[in-house]
């Protein structure tokens, strides 16, 4: 079904860049913020209260937004209907997530006063703000206007800057700043909501959908797997090394969990047109638009990865100051799991909307118990360095799981996954061994070889030639000249 002022795909990437690009650049700048204003111990607290609130965030979720966009791409689909239950459902899920999870966090941390006490000022505001962000996010993806999914993630943003400023102009306390903290999110969601409520009318009276509940098992389960694995690091580090090495570890850990937004910008305006190709049975065009995502993302992870594995000491240096340097090390590590998280979503975005999700389930449970292990092994031996590693192993075998349960994987595998990490390791082992004393030299060649890539692949050098001509600066440009030319 052809939705109604639909945007190109084009479009979409532009409009989730720009905001991606603002809203990552102001959350990085609240993390620097904060981690200067609360010091290693509080910041530590704060990230593994963040960690819980970001798995408790995900469960006023429990997949329901990948099945009502799968719903909401259906034929003749009800649009009011589908996102009401959505609501209802989500409702729901947000009393139980809070009552169940304070209960599991108090059983978890019995006798650390400070941290139940920090979980809970920043838990509250921020989960149900999240809960009422996606809804908003939820809806202009189904509709394919992306533009409005980029204005909620800037006013989030925007607020959260906003609060913590005036949080630290006024000099509170550790706890007070996770109120404003999760308090900028609550306000975000409450203008998300109002945003839905201009384009649909939201009557709780409307049936429910009982397409909801298809595979809600299996979407919910990936979506707790998918939103936990990031959140482990935090949470088992917190016994196996001190608060102030938790501290370490998050600050390394944030930047690239920071950018993993941009390959989502280029997912988010792909999924939609995917799984519309699967529901028209147009099996091909939907390999053929899977193969191009895989593509892309990979781009995307590898130049993210080039400067802050070759400059990794002047980010953190710069960043957050040389007492923070220790964290270099793990940055370094962590800045090539960009290039392998890049794979591994448009793989298993492959498999969603293909109808596979329980394969994507299936290889993310392994990959979270396995995730457990290597944090706690890891770090035992070798502290946050270890732990690094463990991250990047992860997404190793993560990326394997995918590709084997992906239909057409041998294709995938010759076209794009082989050559593309046989090309990026072996430049990335080149030029670290040529010019490791000069990072920002070695970044501009590393940047200049990857360039090479797009003359190599004619597929990907037409794909980014379409999207260029079609893209908002061009079809302004070509508007402009009409005006001048009295068209």
């Amino acid at each position: 079904m052809k939705i109604t002022g639909q945007n190109t795909i084009a479009k979409n990437i532009f409009h989730l860049f720009y905001s991606t690009a603002v809203s990552s650049g102001l959350n990085a700048l609240t993390l620097i913020i904060l981690a200067s204003y609360l010091h290693s111990y509080h910041y530590g607290l704060f990230s593994v209260s963040l960690a819980l609130a970001m798995i408790m965030g995900f469960f006023t979720d429990a997949g329901l937004s990948e099945i009502t966009l799968r719903e909401g791409l259906k034929k003749d689909a009800d649009h009011a209907v589908i996102i009401t239950s959505y609501i209802k459902v989500r409702f729901i899920l947000l009393v139980a997530t809070f009552l169940f999870g304070f209960i599991i966090i108090h059983f978890l941390h019995r006798g650390q006063e400070e941290l139940l006490r920090t979980s809970h000022f920043l838990s509250i505001p921020m989960v149900t703000g999240i809960a009422l962000q996606s809804i908003g996010t939820t809806y202009f993806q189904m509709t394919e206007k992306m533009q409005y999914i980029g204005l909620i993630r800037m006013m989030s943003a925007v607020l959260l800057v906003g609060t913590i400023s005036l949080g630290m102009l006024f000099s509170t306390d550790p706890p007070v700043m996770c109120v404003l903290y999760g308090g900028s999110y609550l306000l975000a969601g409450v203008l998300a909501l109002g945003l839905v409520m201009k384009k649909i009318k939201l009557k709780m009276s409307l049936p429910f959908h009982k397409g909801m509940m298809e595979n809600f098992g299996f979407f919910t389960l990936s979506g707790l797997l998918f939103m936990v694995l990031p959140q482990l690091g935090p949470i088992v580090l917190e016994k196996t090394v001190s608060l102030k090495q938790v501290g370490l570890f998050a600050v390394a850990y944030r930047i690239p969990q920071a950018l993993q937004q941009v390959p989502f910008i280029v997912a988010g305006a792909y999924r939609p047109v995917m799984f519309r190709h699967y529901h028209h049975q147009e099996l091909d065009k939907h390999t053929k638009e899977n193969t191009m995502l895989l593509k892309t993302m990979s781009m995307f992870g590898m130049a993210m990865t080039i400067p802050f594995f070759y400059c990794s000491d002047q980010v953190i240096t710069m960043l957050f100051g040389s007492e923070w340097l220790f964290a270099s090390e793990p940055l370094k590590i962590l800045s090539i799991m960009l290039t392998l998280q890049a794979m591994n979503i448009a793989l298993a975005d492959g498999l969603t909307t293909r109808g596979l999700q329980r394969f994507r389930t299936l290889i993310q449970f392994i990959t979270v118990i396995l995730a457990v292990i290597f944090y706690y092994t890891f770090s035992l031996g070798n502290g946050v360095v270890g732990a690094a590693y463990a991250g990047l192993f992860i997404e190793a075998l993560a990326l394997v799981g995918f590709w084997v349960f992906l239909p057409g994987r041998w294709k995938m595998a010759q076209k794009v996954i082989v050559p593309y990490l046989i090309f990026f390791f072996a430049g990335l082992w080149m030029v670290n061994y040529l010019l490791h004393s000069l990072p920002f030299v070695a970044t501009t060649v590393h940047i200049l070889i990857l360039a090479f890539i797009l003359l190599l692949d004619r597929d990907l050098y037409q794909s980014v030639k379409k999207y260029l001509h079609k893209s908002p600066f061009k079809w302004k440009t070509r508007r402009k000249r009409g005006i001048e030319n009295g068209l």
